[in-house]
């Protein structure tokens, strides 16, 4: 079973997104933000990463660096409601960008192709 690591501040796409993803048969971690995304890597093993891109203390693509530079590198999928971060080369370091949305169909489908992916 794969574990997702779901970094968000709002914590209603916390419990939406951790509905899904465990009724898709995902182990799922939450974390409501990049500095307890972090220590939740340090911890636990985890296989894909989603995460907002503006949070406080730690924004999104601080932490994105942060992960990238660990020895784990979990592919990691920014979800941001804003689309203009889809033009901001920090982005890019991200294994996908999907826009937030009250469907979850695009983001479940991203997840699944990089966890087929990675095994």
């Amino acid at each position: 079973m794969s574990t997702i690591l779901i970094v968000d501040d709002e914590k209603n796409i916390l419990k939406l997104y951790e509905r899904e993803f465990s009724q898709e048969g995902y182990s799922v971690i939450t974390a409501g933000s990049g500095v307890e995304a972090l220590q939740k890597l340090e911890s636990q093993a985890v296989d894909l990463v989603i995460m907002d891109i503006r949070m406080p203390e730690l924004d999104g693509l601080e932490t994105l660096k942060r992960v990238m530079e660990s020895p784990s590198r979990p592919p990691i999928i920014l979800n941001s409601a804003y689309t203009s971060y889809k033009d901001n080369f920090l982005t890019w370091a991200a294994a996908a960008y999907v826009v937030k949305s009250s469907d979850v169909a695009e983001l479940k489908t991203k997840a699944r192709e990089l966890l087929e992916a990675r095994q």
